[in-house]
């Protein structure tokens, strides 16, 4: 069997899993370099929250953590193991006591680990000293959700393997990394380079992108940040022949609303790119919960048709 760090090892622990929440998936760094085949880069969608956890435990950062949503999740350890939560701030508890978020934690044989509903932000990291040992797909433990490559999604009553640990546990930062989306009633503030497709949009709308604001949609996932809010006017009624598509992509559908692509984002797609969000900008979307406002920041002048 393969462990987390990519040797060759026997599972060290087993995490059982007693309440998945919402939507908890294993996440990694992804695997990158494969849009030509039309794999999804996938991977963490808080990747600084998820390397954080790792260093706290001692795992090199490619290690696979388990990413939550919203309501967190609870699992049991076969073996005693150390553990860290990060992204989302929430309460953290082991058989039903408080313990530190953003911290190494010592969770006993047989102790129940609960990641609590998010605070603040959307998406919790669990990493566990060793990593989840799931099998690799093209390099990568992620779950996909739009190719479906990697583990399915983490369900009531599944086993998850746990590598034996290869680093020790590191001291909790003096100001441990939080979640990175705006605070309850602040604004998401979203830099752009415009393009390639911004010729394809009026003046008013290239205007409106850098003057008005658009709200987080529930309808948001994994594969995009989905918004509400005034619509983008197009010069071209015509639609596009399919053309790559990168992380951080703003595409335009056919309502006009912008939607930024996440981690999972299809690899080609037919609609213009008005823009592209700079990846660094990319964890505080990912942890903006739906009604968080939205502003737009190009980074130098659109073309004007």
């Amino acid at each position: 069997m393969t462990a987390a760090n990519g040797r060759t090892g026997t599972v060290a622990a087993v995490l059982h899993v007693l309440r998945a929440g919402l939507l908890t998936t294993v996440q990694d760094r992804g695997r990158p370099g494969h849009a030509h085949l039309g794999v999804p880069r996938s991977g963490a969608l808080d990747a600084p929250a998820l390397a954080l956890a790792n260093r706290l435990v001692g795992n090199p950062p490619h290690a696979a953590g388990l990413e939550t949503t919203v309501t967190g999740c609870a699992v049991r350890a076969s073996r005693p193991v150390v553990a860290a939560v990060t992204g989302a701030a929430c309460a953290v508890r082991v058989d039903g006591r408080p313990v530190a978020w953003g911290a190494p934690v010592r969770v006993p044989q047989g102790s129940v680990l609960e990641v609590g509903a998010a605070a603040r932000g959307l998406r919790s990291y669990l990493a566990v000293a060793g990593g989840v040992a799931v099998a690799p797909v093209l390099g990568s433990r992620s779950t996909d959700l739009l190719s479906g490559l990697g583990p399915p999604p983490v369900a009531d009553g599944s086993d998850l393997p746990v590598g034996a640990p290869i680093g020790p546990s590191a001291a909790a930062d003096p100001q441990p990394y939080g979640a990175a989306g705006p605070r309850p009633g602040g604004e998401l503030v979203l830099p752009l380079t415009p393009g390639p497709r911004d010729d394809w949009f009026t003046a008013g709308a290239l205007t409106l992108l850098r003057t008005a604001y658009w709200t987080v949609s529930p309808a948001s996932n994994r594969i995009g940040l989905r918004t509400l809010g005034p619509a983008l006017t197009r010069v071209h009624d015509a639609e596009l022949p399919s053309e790559g598509m990168v992380l951080g992509a703003v595409q335009v559908p056919p309502d006009g609303r912008p939607v930024v692509f996440l981690a999972d984002h299809p690899t080609t797609g037919g609609y213009p790119v008005i823009g592209v969000v700079p990846e660094a900008s990319l964890p505080a979307a990912a942890q903006s919960p739906p009604g968080t406002r939205i502003r737009f920041v190009p980074l130098r002048a659109s073309r004007v048709s």
